[in-house]
């Protein structure tokens, strides 16, 4: 039983947290590929960058796809299969979902890029820093257990910090936007943007749960 545990803990890691790393490596790309969509005033560039992004984007579904072809020929796991497969399925969630602000901001093309627009690009960003780090400490899941949580929670604050500003400007927006096509483009672009933190929080609680289930 110990044995088992030894090799329920170590073996299954080898094969499992590099690619876990290789996603959140792919998420800080895109991240800081959208923060400069965000800043950019070049339709052109705008487009550029994002098929950047999409490239990334690829990659990640070929990541994703390797967890679960390796994942379905393991014998030996870091933790649960369940778990193994949502963390990598929901790492590449939060990969689409930027991958998707990036395309609508190209799409839309609105007018202006607004300044909270930019601010929740850098929470993004953030959040794909932390979740980094996050992979990177995962293999020494117990051992480094107060740091995920805290980790984890620092998305969760990161999310909550989003919503209020969200919810200001969507405000803001159906106060002062007349035109109907504009409001729309906006409307849209901005909830992309919030639905991504929304992801990043899904992650961290994904993590929470492994952490939880494996003390």
């Amino acid at each position: 039983m110990l044995l088992k545990n030894i090799f329920h803990l170590h073996g299954g890691g080898k094969k499992f947290y590099p690619l876990f790393a290789q996603q959140s490596n792919l998420i800080v790309r895109a991240t800081s590929l959208l923060v400069k969509v965000l800043n950019e005033e070049s339709a052109e560039k705008k487009k550029e960058l994002s098929r950047k992004i999409k490239e990334i984007e690829r990659d990640g579904d070929m990541l994703d796809a390797q967890i679960s072809n390796v994942l379905y020929r393991a014998q030996l796991v870091p933790f649960g299969r369940e778990d193994v497969q949502k963390l990598g399925s929901q790492l590449e969630k939060f990969l689409d979902m930027v991958h998707d602000s990036a395309k609508k901001l190209v799409i839309y093309n609105p007018k202006f890029t607004d300044i909270s627009w930019i601010e929740i690009g850098k929470f993004i960003e953030e959040d794909a820093a932390i979740l980094s780090k996050i992979c990177s400490l995962l293999p020494n899941k117990k051992k480094n257990s107060k740091e995920l949580q805290e980790l984890c929670t620092k998305i969760k604050d990161i999310e909550q910090e989003v919503d209020d500003l969200y919810e200001y400007y969507m405000s803001h927006l159906f106060e002062n936007e007349k035109n109907g096509v504009e409001l729309t483009k906006c409307k849209n672009i901005v909830q992309s943007l919030e639905d991504t933190t929304d992801v990043a929080k899904e992650v961290a609680d994904c993590i929470k749960m492994i952490i939880i289930k494996e003390a």
